[in-house]
């Protein structure tokens, strides 16, 4: 008799197991954040560091005029300087 009893609850543990371990689980979580409370709301509103930093280009940029940008002509030196000017001859 107590093998068929035992054969039975093996056979049927899968359904048995998943709904408790599913209540355990949202019990938990519900208590968890009844304990820990909700999160701020300044969090959640608050802005990534990228968008802070377009905020603040565009911020510097406001007041400039964007059409006056000098020619490449007019620019001394427009490459870029060689490490410790090794590569480069002396200008006179």
């Amino acid at each position: 008799m107590w093998s068929v009893l035992w054969a039975a609850v093996r056979s049927k543990a899968p359904y048995v197991t998943f709904p408790v371990a599913f209540v355990v689980g949202l019990v938990g979580s519900q208590v968890e954040r009844f304990l820990r409370g909700d999160p701020p709301a300044t969090a959640q509103e608050e802005k990534s560091i990228s968008e802070q930093r377009e905020d603040r280009k565009l911020q510097e940029i406001a007041g400039e005029d964007l059409t006056k940008v000098v020619s490449l002509k007019d620019k001394l030196e427009f490459a870029p300087r060689a490490v410790l000017n090794r590569n480069r001859p002396e200008k006179s």
